[in-house]
């Protein structure tokens, strides 16, 4: 008789929401299907798109695939914003929801990708309730974060309640999957007996598409057509794409480069966060004019603003928590082949320096150093298809689900 077994995985953000985790998470469910042992059935149970208050976008509460063998299943959360209390309150929210649905179920096998530690720990408190293998993908170390996060005066309660936590749910995994090789430091020097991978965000086969089309087919950049003999204009798109949020500190750096840069440079921000307005704010007090910001928007659409772009501008908080990760957006940047000008310090920064050309690092809200790196780039594409095909998702995400399947063959 065949085995019958159920495999949970939990993600706080499933499509069609946006943001790196989920797709990441879409893309090791589609791993796992393919790999899962016969008469295995997997179960997701994510949220309704919640990221960002403008991006609307309808999706069932549950839905069933490949006659039933998988069942993604989106709990609805509470009107939030992106602050730290509301986010908590979601939080809250997901976790009743999914305490309760999870209640007298069998699990032969829990995976729990989390980017703020907690859901990673709701995963070991359903793996252990359930007797379950719990296998943790941990995309952030939130315990660093703290400091930067908590009133003055609750850090060291706070911090000690969250490690506890953390320790909590580490040890009780049978595998910890690391999103960047830079938290090997952190984590292997507090659990020196558990069972650590590397699986990075990689390049999503959007992206990677569309670079070998790139690459098949290469237009010229918009810089190379402004600054042509003859041309009227000579000002550059410098685009940036994601989160404004704390974490970011956008709002710290680009007033100050966008009026600097004025006479040479239109900013282009597709995204939203919970530091926008602080963001409005400093660009109107600095007299800034040559700064856009819209809504998110799909990634099939956002690749072709790519396309449309002469720099790719990333930048992560002055916060030693981010000397350790490897932002998701690198890699879709790096896949486009366009110049990238980033503000990393400490191992993205070797990681860009060791894998990405044409890059220009500078140290976070460091706005001259930013104006010196800027002026290193090259404006022109320049393919990066070994990057891709060495960081393509697909492949890192079937490594990752045949790292957690092992767990119960």
């Amino acid at each position: 008789m065949k085995k019958r077994g159920k495999i949970l995985l939990l993600s706080f953000y499933f499509p069609p929401d946006l943001g790196a985790g989920s797709f990441r998470s879409q893309a090791l469910v589609e791993a796992l299907m393919k790999q899962m042992p016969t008469g295995y059935a997997l179960e997701v149970i994510s949220t309704a798109p919640n990221r960002y208050a403008q991006y609307d976008s309808a999706a069932p509460e549950i839905e069933t695939f490949d006659q039933g063998r998988l069942t993604v299943r989106r709990v609805d959360l509470p009107s939030h914003q992106s602050g730290m209390l509301d986010q908590s309150r979601a939080f809250l929210a997901y976790a009743w929801q999914v305490a309760r649905l999870t209640r007298g179920q069998h699990y032969d096998l829990v995976i729990a990708t989390s980017s703020r530690l907690m859901t990673g720990v709701l995963g070991r408190f359903v793996a252990g309730r359930a007797s379950a293998r719990l296998y943790l993908d941990i995309r952030d170390i939130f315990v660093e974060n703290l400091p930067f996060l908590l009133p003055r005066g609750t850090q060291r309660l706070g911090i000690g309640f969250f490690s506890a936590l953390e320790r909590w749910a580490v040890r009780y995994a049978a595998k910890v999957n690391l999103v960047s090789p830079g938290f090997r430091g952190y984590f292997e020097q507090r659990f020196p007996d558990q069972v650590f991978t590397w699986h990075t965000n990689g390049v999503d086969p959007l992206f990677a598409d569309g670079a070998l089309q790139d690459a098949e087919h290469p237009q010229p950049a918009t810089a190379d057509v402004e600054n042509a003999p003859g041309s009227a204009a000579s000002r550059l798109r410098v685009l940036y794409a994601g989160n404004i949020g704390q974490c970011q500190g956008i709002d710290r750096i680009l007033p100050t480069l966008a009026k600097r840069l004025e006479n040479r440079v239109d900013f282009l921000l597709i995204g939203d966060g919970g530091r926008r307005e602080a963001l409005e704010a400093a660009l109107s007090a600095e007299g800034v004019s040559n700064v856009e910001i819209r809504a998110p928007i799909a990634r099939d659409q956002l690749i072709e603003q790519y396309r449309q772009a002469d720099v790719l501008f990333l930048h992560l908080n002055d916060m030693f928590c981010f000397s350790r990760v490897i932002p998701s957006k690198l890699f879709e940047y790096a896949a486009m082949g366009k110049p990238i000008w980033a503000g990393v310090r400490a191992f993205p920064a070797e990681f860009c320096q060791a894998h990405i050309n044409n890059t220009a690092v500078f140290e976070p809200c460091d706005a001259e150093s930013a104006l010196a790196a800027f002026e290193t780039l090259a404006m022109a594409l320049q393919p990066r298809q070994a990057f891709v095909e060495r960081f393509h998702r697909d492949r890192i995400m079937r490594e990752m689900a045949d790292d957690a399947l092992a767990l119960i063959r």
